[in-house]
């Protein structure tokens, strides 16, 4: 099917459709958004005014999205076409099913991005005439808002770096092609102007290139979990210094692009003292090189590794999924014991035009499960997700999936994997009619909702069904996900008390929780928080946090 015809060229007007889910009890469900928002999504952005922010490249010809009043883009540099009128950044308004082109000027091509604790989208990098480019984009409720862009906001160019906000509100932005450093976005004084030598990322670079888009969390004790090939340290960034070295993993394959596993940090319990990182997937050493240069597609690695970063002895523990896969994308659900394991293919690399065999099959997997039977197989989707697919946690628990373009431009026929324009939702199971008895709604609650760290708050909800189980409070940071990470992704598992009946009359009670206790917990900034009743979480509300 040619994508591309369902929403054509489309000018400032807004293009909606919907089609009927496909259900299958237990596995989840199905649902088509959007055939065609006009541009992949190779990078995308959850904001707290409930929208979402879609772009892929500038440097590859027209997109199928115009831009607004005859506006065009006049970029001498670009390598496809000097004068563009079409949209390479999409807003996606999740309550209206509806779509806003924004102006992209600089190549965001294979960036990264964060939130700043205001609610800013900060976004970095990418080729051509962006690779030293900051972007900017403030979340609003009028559809006014644009991209606003400094070209050289950044010290040194990054392609396919890795962002992670601090705990003061920064973002450090971590490798790239070449780039064997890190810097700091915004720059607060002189200090900040510069990039640091980080000598761990030309160790782990090989002849592929297999440490790109490292994978990178801000640890408990406030400093950063590394990792990149099949190596990990633990990063002072303040004093530039490393702190502890990981053991490399088990089988010794690298993990990051282009083999390209996926990567999470385990959801964090109150202690504030244990954390957790998992890693699925990815392509055996040389993959890349066979499927480039000798069209050998390699199979994918079945197997995911998991290490307690603060052990006092930290070693990998190896487990094997139902199936191989690469370019995966992995998503914290907002149950807090569920990770999904979405989109991919299970032969060859990631590249363009250089994996094979699509993953259809989504997977769960329950980290507090006893080993061996952690994994769960979900209802199938329909569309490849290949190279260049996205995924993300929206507020209403639904995963938002879209993208996959393993080509240098918009190819939607004579290819084996088409370029992809559409939008998806997939439905995990607590979101099924059969839980809707147990689903709470939180009630009369911001937004957003002011925390403080370390302070007390209340949630009120209504739930008609209330589980012996009891009640979780859990706390979601929207990500960034580009190709197969989710930079930012972080799930804590808030201290609470027993929910109480608010009205003996009623289906009305209120739960007592704790604020994170500390920036290094939870860095400044909007999250979505969640009352889990019995495994089944209620749609989340925007809260923020602030010093």
């Amino acid at each position: 099917m040619n994508r591309s015809v369902a929403c054509p060229f489309l000018l400032f007007f807004l293009c909606f459709a919907t089609v009927s889910p496909a259900t299958a009890s237990g596995g989840g469900q199905w649902e088509l958004l959007q055939p065609s928002i006009g541009v992949s999504a190779m990078h995308m952005q959850l904001l707290s005014n409930d929208r979402v922010i879609v772009f892929d490249r500038t440097d590859f010809g027209p997109s199928n999205l115009s831009l607004p009043g005859g506006r065009c883009r006049n970029d001498p540099r670009d390598w496809t076409l000097t004068v563009d009128c079409t949209a390479h950044a999409a807003e996606y308004d999740v309550p209206s099913n509806a779509v806003r082109p924004l102006t992209v000027l600089t190549d965001p091509w294979c960036s990264s991005g964060t939130v700043s604790p205001d609610g800013r989208l900060i976004q970095t990098g990418g080729a051509n005439d962006g690779e030293r480019a900051v972007r900017y984009l403030d979340p609003c409720h009028d559809r006014l808002c644009d991209w606003e862009e400094d070209a050289a906001g950044l010290a040194a160019a990054r392609w396919y770096a890795t962002n992670h906000v601090l705990p003061d509100g920064r973002a450090v932005v971590v490798g790239g092609r070449s780039q064997h450093n890190y810097e700091f976005v915004p720059k607060l004084g002189a200090a900040d102007a510069g990039a640091v030598s980080l000598p761990f990322l030309r160790e782990t670079r090989d002849a592929e290139y297999n440490n790109l888009y490292p994978f990178v969390y801000l640890n408990v004790d406030g400093n950063l979990f590394v990792f990149a090939n099949n190596r990990a340290i633990l990063l002072d960034y303040k004093t530039n210094s490393i702190v502890r070295t990981y053991p490399t993993v088990p089988d010794g394959h690298p993990r990051n692009y282009p083999s390209t596993g996926s990567s999470v940090l385990l959801p964090l319990q109150p202690s504030g003292s244990e954390a957790e990182v998992l890693i699925c997937g990815g392509a055996p050493e040389g993959s890349f090189t066979k499927a480039s240069t000798q069209k050998v597609f390699v199979g994918a690695l079945n197997t995911c590794v998991r290490i307690g970063i603060n052990d006092p002895s930290p070693s990998w523990s190896v487990e094997t999924m139902p199936s191989p896969r690469l370019m995966g994308d992995m998503i914290l659900l907002p149950s807090g014991d569920e990770v999904l394991i979405i989109n991919g293919a299970a032969a060859g690399s990631a590249g363009w035009e250089l994996g094979r065999e699509p993953v259809l099959k989504p997977v769960s997997y329950r980290h507090g499960s006893p080993a061996g039977s952690r994994f769960d197989v979900k209802t199938p989707a329909t569309i490849p997700r290949m190279y260049h697919s996205t995924a993300i946690l929206l507020r209403d628990g639904r995963v938002l999936v879209g993208g996959s373009n393993p080509h240098a431009f918009y190819n939607f026929t004579g290819v084996d994997f088409p370029t992809d324009l559409s939008l998806e939702a997939y439905s995990p199971a607590y979101l099924e009619a059969a839980n809707s008895n147990a689903r709470p709604a939180i009630t009369g609650a911001g937004p957003p909702v002011e925390l403080n760290y370390g302070k007390p708050f209340s949630l009120r909800f209504s739930v008609a069904a209330m589980s012996e189980k009891g009640v979780l409070v859990t706390m979601v940071a929207p990500s960034f996900a580009t190709h197969s990470f989710s930079m930012n992704q972080r799930l804590l598992i808030l201290e609470s008390k027993p929910a109480a009946a608010a009205d003996a009359e009623s289906s009305l009670y209120v739960v007592d929780a704790m604020a994170p206790s500390s920036t290094f917990m939870a860095p400044p900034g909007y999250y979505m928080v969640f009352v889990v009743n019995g495994g089944i979480p209620s749609e989340g509300v925007w809260v923020h946090i602030q010093h």
